[in-house]
């Protein structure tokens, strides 16, 4: 006997359309009573219930009178969205954190090759020049240290797990320490409790959203408080940390090691991606640091990895169920 097909209950538009893998992942793993449009315009009639933009407009947002949810398809609230929706306080939004693993694992990747100085030595031995091993060697032994993870989210978590798995003792802050219940032993505190936290963070990592409260964070005071032979990793926001203290930092030798993956300055436009600085001083001069270029979230798998999360956001709302990752307008995250 032939099933009925489900009548759609749910319209969802996204303003940019899925290709290849990603749309027939996101298609193959939606409920059958979700109805998905795509595209720049809105549809008419403009009767979408959720919305998927990262940055949409005015226009959009104010086009669609029966819109109720937002769905930016990453992590974070761009500023100019959190503007926009601070006009807008009947709708509700949700972030994706489909790359919280790939994140995580960056942030693992640029705190070993920091604290081991892998840069350096690498560079060396490509031009044939060993000389460095028979030298005084700068490498950090982690295990037994102490890392302090700044943000205990979906990055933050997994991020402490590693650093755990690597025999170090883990400390955290999160804004509320006492809604969390790891399953492995993590001491996690308020955001005000940084200064004395900072005391004993052999490797500081940073996974903090951009806010109000979190822009310029950490400076040369927090900085001077790290124990000596400390390594910083920052893959949350390069504006959580002051750019001229950090490199004060690193060229006096107050700061072992740093791994950076989020920058100050980004290109514009294509013609600029060749040439753009990503700071205002040379950290590329520093032999320790390692950078990268803001890739922690990409890979071969993300693009089905957002259209996974995402499915799994929409069937909730399909099923009149709550849906996850509710992102707070006013604090920014």
């Amino acid at each position: 006997m032939r099933q009925p097909v489900a009548t759609p209950i749910l319209h969802v538009h996204l303003l940019d359309k899925p290709e290849g893998a990603a749309l027939q992942t996101l298609q193959s793993r939606l409920d059958a009573r979700i109805s998905l449009t795509f595209g720049p315009d809105l549809p008419n009639p403009p009767d979408c219930e959720i919305l998927v933009a990262g940055r949409p407009d005015r226009r959009q947002l104010e086009a669609c009178p029966v819109l109720e949810r937002l769905i930016i398809p990453f992590a974070g609230l761009p500023p100019a969205t959190r503007s926009l929706l601070l006009d807008f306080p009947q709708i509700k939004t949700y972030n994706l954190h489909h790359n919280a693993a790939l994140t995580a694992e960056m942030a693992l990747a640029l705190l070993l090759a920091a604290a081991k100085f892998i840069i350096p030595f690498d560079r060396a031995l490509r031009a044939h020049d060993w000389t460095p091993r028979y030298q005084p060697n700068p490498s950090i032994l982690l295990e037994g240290k102490t890392a302090l993870v700044l943000g205990f989210g979906a990055i933050g978590k997994r991020v402490a797990r590693a650093c755990w798995g690597l025999g170090m003792e883990i400390l955290a802050t999160r804004s509320n320490p006492d809604s969390e219940k790891p399953d492995f032993p993590v001491k996690i505190h308020p955001p005000q409790a940084l200064p004395e936290l900072l005391h004993q963070a052999h490797a500081l990592l940073i996974a903090l959203p951009a806010t109000p409260a979190t822009d310029g964070l950490i400076g040369a005071r927090e900085l001077a408080l790290l124990p000596r032979h400390s390594v910083l990793v920052n893959i949350g926001r390069a504006a959580i940390v002051e750019q001229h203290a950090l490199f004060e930092a690193l060229k006096a030798g107050k700061l072992d090691a740093a791994g950076l993956d989020v920058w100050y300055n980004y290109p514009t436009d294509a013609e600029s991606r060749a040439q753009t600085p990503p700071a205002n001083l040379p950290f590329h001069r520093l032999d320790n640091i390692v950078m990268s270029p803001h890739r922690a979230g990409h890979s071969r798998e993300t693009e089905t990895l957002r259209m996974s999360a995402l499915a799994e956001l929409l069937n909730a709302a399909a099923r009149g169920e709550s849906m996850p990752n509710r992102v707070n307008i006013e604090a920014g995250y």
